[in-house]
């Protein structure tokens, strides 16, 4: 389960901000109740099923997903990703001549199997300059690692990192290496991380392929198709059709070697068909017709589809979910149903978890969020982003989230300028 992240001197975050989504001991009397919204870990911690950002364009909402995606990528693949020559795709905040020398900050705390794992580095586009790994003990933190220009220093609990400190480059992590060489705690963290999907609501090609693979399973298929059709979007059944690879045809002027190639392959691929019902003259269904998902189905009901299986294996297997732009394509109605999925533990009893950014002030409101949940972001005259909770704002118990915002009350909105600028006839 995800606890925290803190990210600094990362694109537009040059201070250290943290996404929190531990609980906050609210006083107020809210109207949500809290156990729809938070899962009960011990006696001192209660977590939160969701977390929604909110911001004007260019506010740093999309580069919190960014740092989160980039953490995760370089924690499995730093050994691929940075070969011996070259550096690491690191953006740092560039508009200050201090910060533009420093390295960059991620940190993550989490839970694996009760344990309470901290775990975080510090890299510039050169090296690792810093790496450290902790577990939660009774009283205090159990230092597993530590990393930083004097070398790697082990605790007695991690032993599986013995005689690896030499074969780790300086511009991988200790912990990617470690877990190649199936280490049992960096295994299980690399799996953590490999579970913890980050996708765009705008650009259906980062789950595409995942919801097309599981769909050719037919217990699968049977979900995404139940799940699609609960929201009403006229279709009575959802089908695959595959097409065999070796009968296709090519336009002129592709190459032979790839048309040999593509024939020749063993998979078969699949396009995916949805099936409407025809009716009469008295409107009494007489038959079936199949829409091409692609060529015939909007860009919503599209989205849906795909979206559908990172959604249903993310509530069936009590991982999380980030999504940048959730509600892009949707009618309001969808995206409140698609998060009350997880704040409801009728439908998320392995208690997964979804953060996600969102221009969608029809959300906003005491009967669906904790104050909590609400996250903002707002850049300064400096370029700088900043990260805060509606939680750390004091409002009334019977504010309107929605109308407070837009009124600018929690800051994190746009400042239209003069539109004087724009050329205009002269009037006679």
């Amino acid at each position: 389960m995800f606890i925290q992240f803190t990210v600094g001197n990362f694109r537009s975050f040059k201070d250290p901000v943290t996404l929190s989504m531990v609980a906050a001991k609210i006083k107020a009397k809210d109207k949500q109740t809290d156990a729809n919204n938070t899962i009960r870990i011990d006696d001192n911690l209660s977590l939160l099923t969701s977390a929604a950002i909110y911001g004007a364009n260019a506010s740093g909402k999309s580069n919190l997903i960014k740092a989160i995606s980039f953490m995760r990528n370089f924690v499995l693949m730093s050994v691929q990703m940075t070969e011996r020559s070259e550096g690491i795709p690191i953006e740092t905040f560039l508009l200050n001549t201090i910060t533009s020398i420093e390295p960059a900050l991620f940190e993550i705390v989490f839970i694996i199997e009760d344990r309470k794992y901290r775990y975080g580095f510090e890299i510039d586009n050169k090296s690792v300059r810093g790496e450290w790994l902790f577990l939660a003990g009774s009283r205090k933190e159990i230092r597993l690692y530590t990393r930083d220009e004097n070398g790697i220093r082990r605790g007695r609990m991690f032993s599986e990192g013995k005689a690896l400190e030499d074969k780790t480059r300086r511009n991988a992590l200790y912990l990617t290496v470690v877990s190649q060489f199936n280490g049992p705690i960096s295994q299980a963290i690399s799996k953590w991380f490999q579970n913890f999907s980050v996708i765009s609501g705008l650009d259906d090609t980062d789950y595409q392929r995942f919801t097309l693979e599981q769909f050719k399973n037919v217990e699968q298929q049977r979900a995404i198709t139940g799940f699609v059709k609960s929201f009403d979007v006229g279709i009575d059944d959802i089908q695959k059709k595959e097409i065999d690879t070796s009968s296709l045809t090519f336009a002129p002027g592709v190459p032979e070697e790839f048309q040999k190639i593509i024939q020749k392959t063993s998979e078969k691929a699949i396009a995916i068909q949805t099936i409407h019902k025809i009716y009469d003259a008295n409107n009494v269904a007489v038959s079936n017709v199949p829409f091409d998902l692609i060529n015939n189905e909007s860009n919503g009901t599209q989205k849906l589809f795909f979206l559908a299986a990172p959604i249903l294996v993310t509530l069936s297997n009590g991982l999380v979910l980030v999504i940048d732009e959730l509600e892009a394509r949707f009618h309001p109605i969808i995206t409140c149903e698609l998060i009350k999925l997880f704040n409801n533990p009728m439908t998320n009893p392995k208690h997964a978890q979804l953060i996600f950014t969102t221009h969608d002030t029809n959300l906003l409101s005491n009967k669906r969020f904790r104050r909590d949940q609400i996250w903002f972001t707002e850049k300064n005259k400096y370029g700088v982003s900043d990260l805060y909770s509606l939680s750390e704002i004091k409002i009334r118990n019977d504010s309107s989230f929605e109308n407070d915002y837009i009124e600018g009350k929690y800051g994190a909105i746009p400042f239209i300028g003069s539109y004087h600028y724009l050329p205009m006839e002269n009037q006679q």
